[in-house]
């Protein structure tokens, strides 16, 4: 899916990538070098420096993605979609792009290059994979504005970003959790409405109001994006008063989520 977002969507149209994709498009360009080959000797370089930050499962994945990725490159240099919609093209490179990285990170890979230096920031910073790849794909991008020019240049950009979004929709999946916390004078019984309407678990978080100093039970909940409306309708029929958040939760594991062996 990667190569064919390089081979049918950027090359043609003369757009530019992240990262080590990035370099070689422009030594493409610049070149005619084969991105294939190019691909493959700089993300191995990358890929002997950086294997220590990676587990030996990542690392074995990694190499294996680099070569398939630089063997379908050369594959598919010949294949070609005839469109001159530029937008179109973006749009499907962007998609194409965030479903081959998406589906190689999701399984515990990476694409080495960038990809490398994205798991490093989640590791040790906590960072986003998608946006840590962003990040560093961006640099090497606005490098490429002297050989593509402003107009392709914009239209990367945009395509990177449809790839970031497309990308954190295979790896978090298609039903995203929220996690809710409920401050409330009748939380006893928005737990109850929450087991008995939702079938849902709720835990009973002891705390202190600050400027009060009076003790509080906080509820802390974990549902689906689809049961929020839900919950809420129980929350404001209980107590309209109630203070609550709503966090984005990206993995959930346990009874009525996903199996922890899993």
């Amino acid at each position: 899916m990667f190569a064919l977002a390089v081979n049918l969507f950027i090359i043609p149209n003369e757009f530019g990538e992240g990262g080590v994709t990035g370099i070689t498009i422009i030594s493409y360009y610049l070149y005619e070098w084969s991105p294939g080959l190019v691909s493959l000797i700089l993300n191995s370089l990358l890929l002997i420096v950086g294997y220590k930050f990676l587990d030996k499962t990542t690392t074995v994945y990694t190499i294996i993605a680099v070569l398939f990725n630089s063997l379908f490159l050369h594959l598919t240099k010949s294949w070609h979609i005839e469109s001159d919609e530029l937008m179109i093209n973006a749009i499907f490179g962007g998609v194409f792009t965030g479903i081959g990285i998406g589906m190689i990170i999701r399984v515990g890979g990476t694409t080495a290059g960038s990809t490398i230096l994205a798991r490093i920031m989640n590791k040790y910073l906590d960072w986003n994979i998608s946006y840590a790849l962003l990040f560093f794909d961006l640099i090497v991008v606005f490098a490429s504005y002297f050989i593509i020019g402003a107009q392709s240049l914009m239209l990367t950009i945009a395509m990177l970003y449809i790839a970031t979004k497309t990308m954190d929709f295979i790896i978090e999946g298609v039903n995203p959790k929220k996690a809710v916390t409920i401050v409330s004078k009748n939380q006893n019984q928005i737990a109850e409405q929450v087991n008995a309407i939702m079938d849902r678990g709720v835990t009973v978080i002891y705390g202190r109001g600050y400027y009060t100093n009076e003790p509080k039970e906080l509820l802390y909940i974990v549902i689906s994006k689809q049961e929020v409306s839900m919950l809420k309708k129980i929350v404001r029929a209980v107590d309209k008063e109630a203070f609550i958040t709503i966090h984005d939760v990206r993995d959930v594991f346990g009874e009525g989520f996903v199996d922890l062996t899993k």
